[in-house]
């Protein structure tokens, strides 16, 4: 078990959230009001998307991101920032027969460092990455993540100085990190986030968690969580194996059956469970220290 824990607040994400809770960030605005509320209630780490301010639809642009970043800077509430760097691997097939002619309204795919702009401008301490492809739902999604495109993103990180978020859905997912490390591409401490109860990765449950953080790296350091009904009870399950804990909008909009949550909710809530559960949770700085990160100003 793991008797001092950080929290990270993921606080928008990119799914289709916005029309069943209006607590849900949106603008700039909000989404950096977000990151100070989760941190004033018990975060140590915002990871970051950002929307279409008109629409609320999942967005690239580096210049919301810099409205977010620059606004979370100057505030007098500290917070660890973690850009995503998972958009622009979305694709969409065409219907029957006709794979290849994707549906262009939602197939969004870019190049690897078209991706990581938003990084490359604003130096986040923490960034994202997504460590597999993987069939996103019941439908024609595939989130790709090829092995070229990850080694691309994992050397540019690298270069930049930004401690990379290794995003693991499935078992899979863990043995290409492991090249990344004997390939020199992942400095230590390599920070894991276990994703859990997406479709189509790893299943919410004890046993598929246990058997991935069984084959950690050596030395990782990491994070867990589930989405929807399961978020806080993994809360307690992360800790309770050994690790850090996730929650926030992104992963789930509920603080109980049929009453909606704000970020600060979601961290309140787990800050309660781990302190019933004899926890210290960590602050900003002990975290910068536990992942050796690059503190921006």
């Amino acid at each position: 078990m793991n008797f001092e824990a950080f929290i990270t607040c993921a606080l928008t994400g990119a799914g289709d959230t916005t029309g069943k809770s209006d607590k849900v960030p949106v603008t700039p605005k909000q989404i950096a009001a977000a990151a100070i509320e989760a941190a004033k209630a018990g975060a140590a780490i915002a990871h970051c998307h950002v929307r279409e301010p008109e629409t609320g639809k999942w967005s690239r642009d580096p210049e919301l991101y810099k409205e977010v970043v620059d606004r979370i800077r100057s505030a007098d509430t500290d917070v660890v920032i973690n850009l995503t760097v998972g958009m622009g691997g979305d694709v969409v097939f065409g219907p029957g027969e006709n794979p290849l002619s994707l549906d262009q309204v939602d197939t969004d795919m870019v190049g690897p460092l078209e991706r990581i702009k938003p990084v490359e401008e604003l130096l986040p301490e923490i960034c994202s990455l997504d460590c597999g492809s993987m069939n996103f739902f019941d439908g024609n999604y595939v989130m790709i993540n090829t092995p070229l495109m990850i080694r691309a993103l994992a050397k540019r990180v690298q270069e930049l100085g930004v401690k990379p978020e290794l995003e693991i859905f499935d078992t899979g997912n863990l043995v290409f990190v492991k090249k990344l490390i004997k390939e020199g591409l992942i400095d230590n401490p390599c920070m894991i986030q276990l994703c859990s109860g997406i479709p189509f990765g790893a299943p919410p449950d004890p046993l598929s968690f246990m058997a991935r953080v069984h084959q950690l790296p050596p030395g990782a350091i990491f994070s867990g969580f589930a989405i929807g009904r399961n978020a806080l009870p993994f809360v307690a399950m992360a800790v309770l194996a050994g690790g850090n804990v996730r929650v926030g909008l992104e992963d789930n909009i509920y603080l109980s059956h049929g009453i909606t949550a704000s970020n600060g909710d979601l961290v309140e809530r787990a800050v309660t469970i781990l302190e019933a559960m004899g926890v210290r949770i960590l602050g900003p700085d002990e975290v910068r220290a536990k992942l050796q990160l690059k503190k921006r100003s």
